[in-house]
């Protein structure tokens, strides 16, 4: 009965969310992804796909692009990035990173960190939506997140976390005030690994 009431509660969530993950149903996660999906990307071979598996947990993109880049052209892994891709901190990605996303421009990533801090993805379309249409707004929202605050964010925010479960919502509550991201690792880490803990908090900020 109680995993049944965690389901329901775990699908409002995500019918209901006011999203702080940009939207990438097309998009794979590189910590999530299953090696056989892995070995069925572009340019992927089996040895390549078994090093991504190795690599994981990535924090952050430019983690992936160098695991990527000892094999693989830049051109070969735009291809890849048009289909998994780790999806970056919209409030505090260098640079570089912001320009693994494709199709990405030296001046396209000044507007993105110009407008920061984010508050909202609404903020996000809003201001980046008077350089480009709104199709290349929702294509670039694919590949960002923002920070979600501890303390503060709805719980629907957590439940976009790639691989988040409705049981890990519930601990992320539980804890309820966090002082620290100590005691947040503290806390969690009663659940998962120490790899797990580190992938979930670079999703989270007591900011």
């Amino acid at each position: 009965m109680r995993q049944v009431f965690w389901g329901l509660v775990f699908m409002n969530f995500c019918t209901s969310a006011i999203a702080q993950m940009g939207t990438n149903d097309n998009l794979a996660d590189p910590n999530i992804l299953g090696i056989d999906a892995l070995g069925s990307l572009p340019h992927i071979s089996e040895e390549l796909a078994s090093k991504v598996v190795e690599g994981r947990p990535y924090l952050s993109a430019t983690e992936l692009d160098r695991v990527l880049s000892v094999s693989l052209d830049e051109s070969e892994r735009e291809d890849i990035y048009g289909e998994m891709f780790r999806q970056i901190d919209l409030n505090n990605a260098p640079d570089e990173e912001i320009m693994l996303i494709p199709g990405m421009t030296g001046r396209m990533a000044h507007e993105f960190e110009e407008y920061r801090p984010y508050n909202s993805l609404e903020q996000f379309r809003r201001e980046i939506g008077k350089y480009v249409s709104e199709e290349e707004v929702a294509r670039f929202e694919q590949y960002i997140f923002i920070p979600m605050n501890l303390n503060d964010a709805a719980l629907e925010y957590f439940a976009e976390i790639p691989g988040m479960t409705p049981k890990m919502v519930h601990e992320f509550e539980e804890y309820r005030p966090y002082r620290s991201m100590d005691q947040f690792r503290r806390e969690i880490g009663k659940y998962v690994d120490e790899d797990e803990v580190a992938r979930l908090e670079s999703y989270v900020t007591l900011d």
